[in-house]
């Protein structure tokens, strides 16, 4: 997490796709919007990146969050990938902001991966296939 003035960010990542999440308040106490690609969080298509989205907010039970914009910019990878990835960037980062141990706690409880990462990855294509561990047949023998 990282400050600059009145602004924290945090990121996410999650496969290809890198998610940088920040926090500022909002002009209006309770009017927070949590954006995504400039998109507010309850207009994301397809409707369960949307979910997700709104699982993680209500996992957090924080009001305070109310009070804050939260601005998330995401590039790379798929679509589920890139809400993942800022999945984890928005966990990462009200965790940080408001320091609060026991909302940590209970996001690890509910999924290990909202503030430690996935570290799982596409292993890499080897010579003699088509994928990683496909093989090209033979039509002798």
């Amino acid at each position: 997490m990282k400050a600059k003035s009145n602004v924290v960010s945090a990121v996410g990542r999650r496969k290809e796709a890198v998610a940088r999440a920040y926090i500022k308040r909002a002009p209006v106490a309770g009017k927070g919007i949590i954006r995504i690609n400039g998109v507010p969080s309850d207009l994301l298509q397809p409707e369960l990146a949307m979910m997700k989205i709104q699982e993680l907010l209500l996992i957090m039970e924080e009001p305070s969050i109310l009070d804050y914009n939260i601005d998330v910019f995401v590039y790379g990878g798929g679509i589920m990938g890139q809400i993942d990835a800022a999945r984890t960037a928005i966990a990462r980062l009200i965790v940080g902001y408001f320091n609060n141990k026991t909302l940590a706690a209970r996001l690890k409880q509910y999924d290990r991966s909202l503030l430690s990462g996935d570290a799982r990855q596409v292993e890499p294509k080897k010579y003699g296939g088509r994928k990683a561990r496909k093989r090209f047949q033979k039509s002798f023998r």
